[in-house]
């Protein structure tokens, strides 16, 4: 069992939304683990869909209850330039690589594009 990972979007919403086409899987990739990062601009970016209804508090309780720690480190620009530059990811994918680089931990995502960014640059997918 990992301990600790990084995680993108797409499993934290497979995790919220039991409509998502990922949503077992998201379960047991968060129940397989003790804690999870997520990186502010990730955890921004699954509170847009909650914030509209009124329930973005509740929701952010709910993560952290089940291992969620938001990660504090400082990404440098220039580095994070270059993952973009060299990656061809959307930023929002950098953000997580480089969250996953930075601390030295398997990247969890369901997009296989930064599955393959994450593998390329020995940040192993973690699913």
């Amino acid at each position: 069992m990992a301990k600790l990972i990084v995680v993108d979007a797409s499993v934290l919403i497979g995790w919220l939304d039991d409509s998502d086409v990922h949503h077992a899987e998201a379960i047991d990739l968060l129940a397989s683990v003790e804690r999870f990062f997520v990186h502010p601009l990730t955890l921004a970016e699954v509170l847009v869909h909650p914030a509209r209804g009124g329930v973005e508090n509740s929701v952010l309780t709910r993560l952290e209850a089940i291992g969620m720690v938001v990660s504090g480190l400082p990404i440098d620009p220039v580095a994070l330039a270059r993952l973009r530059a060299t990656s061809r990811l959307k930023m929002p994918d950098c953000v997580v690589l480089a969250c996953g680089i930075a601390h030295d931990l398997a990247v969890a995502t369901f997009d296989d594009s930064l599955a393959a960014a994450a593998a390329n640059r020995g940040t192993s997918p973690a699913w």
